[in-house]
């Protein structure tokens, strides 16, 4: 028997290294490629239309957006605008979506069909290889331009390894290998922060709705900033397991929300092993208080090497992804695992998300209580499904504990006729 995998959403022709969600049109962006190399393997953006048909979540290539010789390896997106991660540099793209109406439809799949031909799904690699630039689906247009470019990293060896958007998207920060921090203007990409937050590269951040900066780098640190000054550094063992031989670095870092609580506010990060040992230790996750940067409880994720973190918008779900392939589904509160993928990939999970609550998410979600979306370098999208955990009404546990009260009284009536 072969190794169970989670369904297949879309292969694309290259390895995919990022991922996002666009709730309000249902997209599915994914992008990655083989780099400035001449081995033939292209570079794209890939827009996918997320659509429930037959009752389950299937995804259809609109839009293939070539970016020359520049891989994509990391992505963030603010409404209709990404920013994407290309070696050392930073490019904004637009994109919008719109509905093609009546006859104007129809001359468009004509004229497209040359180049894609009808709906492209699982399974239709070598079509997708034929896309152009400009794609059109079954009334669906999507349109994208590259807006501002800037250079982000400045090592002997540059790369740009984070990017993210603060609250209202004015501002997006970047980090790479030279272990600065910047912050820039949306879209004028205009500079207007700049500092050392690492000795050695930065290798997640995470800006939170106060303006509150974190990092974590390969110097086994992660620190908390305001604008450019050092506010505090987290401490993830002080509630939880004590290695003095074995050195932890920090992988990854998300802020997310708690669950009915408007004003709450949660850091979650992943600690790993700075070295790979032959036996390896386990990985953990540890849940921090976002107002004052105690950790909360930290629970051992596995000794699969984790690559990957993302929260769910209600803040109720973490997502992991490993380097040996495996996807895994967590509840926030509890740091206890729901869902668990062994090797669903194969290879090294570069990228998680979740389909969002907001816009289409509920009518694409159907009765799950939610679902991740995965990439890896083998070029596949792969679709995980939550089903909807069964809880007994609050009513109903009453309207039990009443009857048998009831129940109790009367047998002892019957038993002791002089009891009541």
């Amino acid at each position: 028997m072969g190794r169970r995998r989670a369904p297949e959403l879309y292969r694309a022709p290259f390895p995919l290294y990022a991922l996002q969600v666009d709730p309000s049109a249902g997209l599915l962006i994914a992008a990655g490629g083989g780099g400035a190399a001449k081995t033939g393997i292209k570079n794209g953006v890939h827009f996918l239309q997320l659509e429930r048909i037959n009752g389950r979540l299937s995804a259809s290539l609109v839009h293939s957006h070539d970016t020359e010789t520049r891989a994509t390896m990391n992505l963030a997106l603010a409404g209709d605008i990404l920013a994407a991660g290309q070696d050392a540099h930073c490019q904004l793209l637009h994109f919008q979506a719109h509905q093609q109406k009546g006859n104007k439809a129809e001359k468009a799949g004509k004229t497209g069909s040359k180049e894609q031909g009808p709906r492209q799904r699982k399974g239709a690699a070598p079509a997708e290889k034929k896309c152009g630039v400009e794609t059109q689906q079954e009334g669906l247009e999507l349109r994208v331009e590259n807006l501002q470019v800037v250079q982000t990293d400045f090592s002997p060896d540059p790369l740009q390894k984070v990017v993210c958007f603060n609250h209202d998207n004015t501002l997006l920060a970047t980090g790479g290998t030279d272990g600065y921090v910047r912050v820039w203007k949306v879209p004028s990409l205009e500079k207007v922060l700049e500092f050392k937050a690492h000795e050695g590269e930065i290798e997640d951040l995470a800006l939170g709705p106060d303006g509150k900066l974190v990092t974590v780098g390969w110097d086994l640190k992660a620190s908390v900033w305001q604008k450019d000054q050092l506010v505090t550094q987290l401490h993830w063992q002080e509630n939880g397991p004590t290695f003095s031989s074995t050195p932890y670095r920090y992988q990854a870092c998300r802020f997310g929300q708690v669950p009915d609580q408007p004003a709450g506010l949660r850091l979650f990060t992943v600690q790993i092993p700075h070295k790979r040992l032959r036996q390896p230790p386990p990985c953990y996750l540890t849940a921090w208080d976002g107002s004052n940067f105690l950790p909360l409880r930290t629970k051992s994720c596995g000794h699969e090497v984790i690559s990957c973190l993302n929260v769910s918008e209600s803040g109720t779900f973490l997502g992991l992804g490993t380097v040996t392939g495996s996807v895994a589904i967590y509840i926030a509160f509890s740091l206890q695992c729901l869902y668990y993928m062994r090797e669903s990939h194969g290879i090294v999970v570069t990228d998680v998300a979740f389909l969002p609550e907001k816009g289409r998410g509920p009518e694409l979600l159907g009765s799950h209580e939610t679902a991740l979306f995965s990439v890896a370098v083998d070029s596949r999208c792969q679709l995980h499904l939550l089903p909807s955990r069964r809880s007994v009404p609050v009513w109903l546990l009453l309207l039990v504990c009443v009857g048998l009260i009831v129940v109790t009284i009367l047998l002892l009536q019957s038993a002791f006729p002089g009891f009541l």
